[in-house]
Formats: C-alpha cells, sequence, structure tokens
C-alpha cells in the first residue's frame, strides 16, 4: 500500500498468519484495498503519530478504525491503546481489540483504557473469517464517525 493512500483499517498484528486470514476475510468483501499493516506497537504508533518509518507520511485522514492485538512485540498492544486514546489527535479513532486472550483483566483493563469493543480471535477459520468480515463492514460501512 502506498503511504499516500487513504487508510481505513489499520491492522496491528505480528502473527503472519492472523495477518494473511485477517486479509484474506477483508477482501472477500472488498476491504483490503485501503488496509495498512503494522507488525508491532512501536510501528504503529509510528504510523499514527508521523514518526520512525512513517516521519514522512502526509497525514491524511486517520483511519476508520484500528484492529489491535494485545500481545505485540516492541510496546504492548495495552501501551498502545494507552496512547491512542490519550491523544486528542488519535482519541476518537475506533479501536477494536483483537486477541486471543479471554483473560477477563485483559478485557476489563481494555475497557478502562478506552477500547470500543473486544473480540476473542475464534480458533476455527471460517468464524475466525467471519469476525473479521463482520468487523470490517460494521466499522467501515455502517459506523458513523465523525469527520
Amino acid at each position: 500500500m502506498n503511504n499516500m493512500d487513504p487508510v481505513e483499517i489499520l491492522l496491528v498484528e505480528d502473527n503472519p498468519a492472523d495477518v494473511e486470514l485477517t486479509l484474506r476475510a477483508l477482501k472477500k468483501h472488498n476491504l483490503t484495498n485501503k488496509v495498512q499493516v503494522v507488525n508491532d506497537g512501536a510501528q504503529a504508533l509510528d504510523y499514527l503519530f508521523g514518526s520512525g518509518a512513517f516521519a514522512g507520511r502526509k497525514k491524511p485522514k486517520q483511519p476508520k478504525v484500528i484492529f489491535l492485538d494485545l500481545k505485540l512485540p516492541k510496546v504492548d498492544g495495552r501501551e498502545v491503546l494507552k496512547r491512542i486514546k490519550a491523544d486528542a489527535r488519535t482519541r476518537i479513532i475506533p479501536v477494536v481489540v483483537l486477541t486471543s486472550s479471554q483473560e477477563e483483566s485483559d478485557i476489563v483493563e481494555s475497557y478502562k483504557l478506552g477500547v470500543n469493543s473486544y473480540v476473542v480471535k475464534p480458533l476455527d477459520f471460517d468464524k475466525f473469517a467471519e469476525a473479521v468480515a463482520e468487523l470490517g463492514l460494521y466499522w467501515v460501512l455502517l459506523n458513523q464517525a465523525p469527520v
């Protein structure tokens, strides 16, 4: 994806298999042409705040939604969520935690930090693909976000 294209979904996921499954599910519903994938929390923050590898990125509209894994290298997903919701430039971007963790403490902490939705990744491929497709359709097409 070209750094100049508007992004609708920022996918923050370090597992290549989950990235591939997510993109495949979104592609089935024509939602992959505006997805930016980053593989760790530091890259996510760099993308959102125009620093690091994304320092030259023009500041087009922020993504319509962020799909965020919790267990990430470099900067943990909870810390990414905390920074997103603490900054006026990114606070209103909906964040969906898409993770394998069913820990009650992760769920509670995520909501305390301002997550908009918490989804446990289904282990079954078809159910995973269906969940991702529904999330993409809802957050990109149905949800009305401020402009």
